[in-house]
């Protein structure tokens, strides 16, 4: 279950594994040592174990309830001002510009590091920012082609084994992973047209699934063969059929067909000598990118393709990557419908493992771009909460109803803050802050400075692993962002709406003395759903009475046994 938990919250963010299991133990830790501080009820549990694990319950759900409601604001308050925004300009920047503007490098160097070592953090960030390039959308926010990306990645990326790293580059318009199932002619004319086909060239006799009888035994000989002529004469249908398609294609000057289906041996054969190119069995992927880039709106029957379904290539031929030979094709540069540079994204490893880990690694970096631009959507209610009870003048509620759509976000899209710890360290020191005015404010509230005392020791657990190699250091470290709070408050009229507009490549308030600045750089919105999916963990892994040991060995084929099990728990839980 905590597997599935991981795996979940790094589909969405793409980071943060090792964090998730760090703040996972140690929030344990912290939750049992609370209960088992508990007076003891005896009189109503039959154990300490049981009164221990109902308190440990009532603690974590304490904890969830005040995440969800009241983490965003703290985050907002006490961390995003510290740190900075990244700026649409960032984003779009090209890479000559970035070593003047390094924010988006720092932030993708950080995570590579973290991935695929120092050796390759370097090289990966700067392949990743002219992907970034190539495929930005004009007067689009990074988010909606973060997303497009993310969703087209698969298509996008071509795996190449038994080369190095460096090998790894950009490649004009689209790698289609198939190759031509006729010759290909070397054609002089241009531009290419090419058309993309979901079904088949030629009719066929029978579907998939279906049955032909041919008569019985009490059928005479006249009825058996009425209906083999019939079967004869509904293949010289589909002939006449196939050379009017072909005929339709050749009409249009269509040279190239996409087809997401193996067409037949006489397809094949046909469309050679009419120089048609059929490229069969295209990935539906590959063919939906297609038909977004070009334009071109797929078909089923080759009779009723119209003009509006050919689309203009600028050229169409083969390509050798490694071991293996694709389509490679590229648009035509007077398409006005695209608002980017199509791109292929190769990428080289010497072995096929090393390979996979590097495509893994670049779509998790996209991912997490992706959630660091990714508006949170949440709105400035519970702060206007806060201003009302801690008895603010009017003039700033009469403020935050008139915040931008911008400024009404707590945790503005790209917020980012120096790696290393940094979020953690400012997190705790906030919600140590948050519970005391709180529990100055009224005694009601001791809960909420109970749960906060609790999460902001369990983030230090964090900074500890970073600094494991010197823990003088972390002590200095954690000593001197408290000096530095102290002493460099963050102005109000930063803190309205929860945002600090600054660009990210401005130095950061806090100086290079308190923090490891060549950590790189964190996401702020990456850190917050972390948070929430690990105390999500938490109370699933807490919700569970006891645990059956059996004796029987699982095999791999009882994956599917135990997933069933696994569900059949939690519906049983949530009864």
């Amino acid at each position: 279950m905590v597997v599935e938990c991981v795996l979940k919250h790094s589909a969405v963010t793409g980071d943060g594994s090792k964090t998730f299991i760090l703040l996972l133990a140690s929030l344990l830790r912290v939750i049992h040592t609370a209960a088992c501080k508990v007076p003891n009820v005896s009189h109503t549990y039959n154990s300490r174990e049981a009164a221990v694990a109902s308190t440990a319950r009532r603690l974590t759900k304490k904890l969830l309830t005040f995440a969800l409601e009241e983490l965003d604001d703290i985050i907002a308050m006490g961390v995003v001002p510290y740190g900075g925004c990244l700026q649409r300009e960032d984003f779009t920047a090209t890479t000559h510009s970035q070593t003047n503007n390094p924010c988006i490098q720092k932030l993708l160097a950080s995570f590579f590091y973290s991935r695929l070592g120092q050796t390759h953090c370097d090289f990966f960030s700067h392949l990743t920012s002219e992907v970034l390039n190539n495929w930005k959308l004009q007067n689009e926010h990074p988010s909606i082609s973060l997303n497009f990306i993310k969703d087209n990645l698969p298509a996008l990326l071509t795996p190449v084994s038994g080369f190095p790293i460096s090998c790894s580059r950009l490649i004009e318009g689209q790698v289609i992973h198939r190759d031509f199932a006729t010759p290909c002619p070397l054609r002089s004319q241009q531009p290419v047209k090419a058309v993309v086909l979901t079904g088949f060239l030629q009719p066929k006799v029978l579907c998939a699934g279906e049955v032909l009888e041919l008569g019985c035994g009490g059928q005479g000989i006249d009825e058996k063969s009425r209906k083999e002529r019939s079967i004869v004469q509904f293949s010289a249908w589909t002939e006449r059929a196939l050379e009017c398609a072909i005929a339709h294609l050749q009409s249009l000057g269509v040279s190239v067909v996409l087809s997401s289906a193996k067409q037949s041996a006489a397809v094949l054969a046909l469309a050679a000598q009419a120089e048609i190119c059929i490229v069969e069995c295209v990935d539906e992927d590959e063919l939906s990118l297609f038909a977004h880039l070009s334009g071109a709106s797929p078909v089923t029957d080759c009779l009723m393709i119209e003009p509006d379904n050919v689309a203009t290539l600028t050229f169409c031929q083969s390509i050798l990557l490694g071991a293996h030979r694709y389509v490679h094709i590229a648009f035509h540069d007077s398409d006005k419908r695209l608002m980017v540079k199509p791109c292929g994204i190769i990428i080289c490893g010497v072995g096929e493992g090393q390979t996979d880990q590097y495509i893994c690694s670049f779509h998790d970096a996209i991912r997490m771009l992706f959630s660091t631009w990714k508006p949170i959507g949440v709105t400035a209610t519970t702060a206007s909460k806060q201003t009302s009870n801690e008895s603010k003048p009017s003039q700033t509620q009469s403020q935050i109803p008139n915040l931008s759509p911008s400024q009404q976000c707590l945790i503005e899209p790209g917020c980012v803050v120096p790696a290393g710890g940094t979020f953690e360290f400012l997190l705790h020191h906030a919600l140590i802050k948050h519970g005391h005015s709180r529990l100055v404010m009224d005694d009601t509230y001791l809960d909420i400075f109970t749960v906060s005392q609790l999460l902001a020791n369990a983030l230090l657990s964090v900074p500890r692993h970073v600094y494991s190699h010197s823990p003088r250091h972390f002590l200095q470290t954690h000593a001197g962002l408290v000096n530095e709070q102290k002493h460099n408050d963050i102005p109000e009229q930063n803190l309205q709406g929860g945002v600090s507009n600054k660009p990210c490549c401005r130095e950061i308030d806090i100086p290079s003395k308190v923090f490891m600045l060549g950590f790189g750089l964190e996401s702020v919105s990456c850190k917050y759903q972390l948070l929430l999916a690990v105390l999500q963990c938490v109370s699933s892994l807490l919700q569970m009475d006891s645990v059956l040991h059996i004796h029987t060995t699982l095999h791999k084929g009882s994956k599917g046994l135990a997933n069933i099990s696994w569900e059949c728990t939690k519906a049983e839980v949530e009864e």
